[in-house]
């Protein structure tokens, strides 16, 4: 298949998707190693496609319409990695959806990544990747301080997560 046409093939299989799927799952599809959809991605991104890479795989972004009748809200974390999983589990736990984590890096700015943590098995899956991978997380750039944009019900959702990561010490100002 010509790599115009597989392009145009990745985004309606994406705009079907309503769960993120694996760069490594689409490669299958097409017969192609995972780093061709990888720089497919890339050119499509380029090219202006909605397209948002998080730990689970690829995902058309909505604009608007996925977030209808939904209170979206930030929260402020400071906690240590162990309390990773704790901090997510709060959030789901109530309602809610971590869509993204972001930090303030002293010299690039603000540094975001999709996550779209919704369950607890999402939040199973994630731990697994640190784990799997080695690798830091994000708020590691910014001695653990970080963003969480919550997507939830509404605003009395978003306030009892709020309190509950309070009283579990998660939230920065708690660390003032």
């Amino acid at each position: 298949m010509e790599p115009l046409k597989r392009r145009n093939e990745i985004i309606l299989i994406l705009k079907k998707q309503e769960e993120p799927i694996p760069a490594k799952k689409i490669a299958k599809l097409f017969d192609v190693s995972r780093q061709v959809i990888v720089g497919d991605i890339a050119l499509l991104r380029a090219e202006g496609q909605d397209i948002i890479s998080t730990p689970r795989g690829y995902i058309y972004e909505q604009k608007k319409s996925s977030h209808s009748g939904k209170y979206i809200g930030k929260i402020v974390c400071l906690h240590s990695v162990e309390e990773t999983e704790k901090e997510l589990q709060i959030i789901v736990d109530n309602g809610g959806e971590t869509t993204n984590v972001e930090v303030d890096h002293p010299l690039y700015g603000s540094i975001s990544s999709s996550l779209r943590i919704r369950s607890r098995h999402d939040i199973k899956e994630f731990m697994k990747k640190v784990k799997e991978q080695n690798t830091t997380l994000l708020a590691s750039l910014t001695d653990g301080i970080h963003l969480h944009t919550i997507q939830c019900e509404d605003e009395q959702t978003f306030i009892r997560i709020k309190r509950e990561l309070d009283e579990a010490g998660i939230l920065y100002q708690q660390k003032k």
